[in-house]
């Protein structure tokens, strides 16, 4: 079942709440093991979705012995494509995969269509992707000309996809077959770090719905103001496409550091400050925090709801069997 049969399920008139997750493959060379141990315990609560990410390639160089220098790229996180045939075959429960520009060509693009289709999975999120640490986003195409080889903005990948929807691809195939496939994209409650005003952001983000995405999924947020603000600027915008909010239980005060740090997000003076008065109860305040949102997002008419967990499915499950 696609995603935007999902969300127009949960906003018709029976109005059942619905929520989803997102997980993260293991690192390459750990086991598969707590992903499913996760999935178990999300498998409890009936989601009707689940995305698992990607991440992009790597470049590692290598002086040998001899003084020559060896070259070779690696995915420190694969598995996205077999974890989303895992999920959806052995738990029958709808998958989304993670679609990425940075590190991939046009064609292993395609070819991961393909792939997900052959194994029965038509729900992508495309996203332009973070460039490795220390490495500067690919910018594949000259003077800002169309590239080639690569998408350059996740509105170059949503065209793709659409095209590959159209059974239009890469290399002209007689009589080829279109791959039905629903698109997500990424929103910016607090605008993507890169973008130099939230009003751009939003220009930006109507490229992609334009060039054919289903649905939106926010970045997480820790403040609903800041939601509420961006959905009505939205809309303003004249996009109309559903738009899901995106939740993340604080789990530990180190994470007032690092969640802003990796995410780009700021964090509200109230839970900052409660976590400061008594960094001990980090994860209880989080956990009532991630309540509190919950049940005002869907006071305010939210029917879809998506939890980013992580490695915490536990702290996820406890608020979800709450709200």
């Amino acid at each position: 079942m696609k995603v935007i049969d999902h969300i127009k399920r949960a906003q018709g008139s029976s109005g059942k709440l619905e929520i989803s997750y997102e997980i993260v493959p293991p690192p390459r060379g750990s086991s598969i093991k707590e992903i499913l141990d996760a999935v178990e315990v999300l498998a409890t609560l009936n989601p009707p979705w689940m995305d698992v990410t990607s991440h992009s390639s790597v470049t590692q160089y290598h002086e040998r012995s001899d003084g020559s220098i060896s070259k070779r790229t690696v995915r420190k996180r694969p598995g996205t494509l077999g974890i989303c045939g895992i999920i959806q075959n052995r738990y029958k429960i709808d998958t989304v995969a993670h679609i990425l520009c940075q590190g991939f060509s046009k064609e292993e693009t395609e070819d991961a269509l393909i792939e997900l289709s052959f194994l029965g999975i038509h729900n992508c999120l495309a996203l332009r992707g973070d460039a490795p640490a220390g490495a500067a986003v690919v910018s594949s195409a000259a003077n800002g000309a169309a590239s080639t080889v690569r998408n350059r903005y996740a509105a170059d990948l949503v065209a793709q996809i659409n095209e590959v929807r159209q059974g239009r691809f890469i290399e002209d195939i007689a009589n080829s077959d279109p791959l039905d496939f629903c698109v997500g994209v990424a929103g910016y409650p607090e605008k993507h770090f890169e973008a130099p005003s939230l009003k751009v952001d939003i220009q930006n983000l109507k490229r992609k719905v334009e060039a054919g995405a289903d649905y939106i999924i926010t970045q997480m947020f820790f403040d609903n103001a800041k939601f509420f603000a961006f959905e009505k600027a939205v809309r303003e915008a004249g996009i109309q496409v559903p738009i899901i909010p995106g939740l993340k239980v604080l789990k530990s005060a180190a994470q007032l550091r690092t969640l802003p740090k990796a995410f780009y997000i700021d964090l509200p003076d109230a839970l900052v400050d409660s976590v400061m008065k008594s960094p001990d109860r980090a994860g209880d305040i989080g956990r009532e925090w991630a309540l509190m949102q919950a049940r005002d997002l869907v006071k305010h008419g939210c029917r879809n709801l998506h939890f980013y967990v992580l490695n915490d499915a536990p702290s996820v499950r406890g608020i979800v069997e709450k709200i």
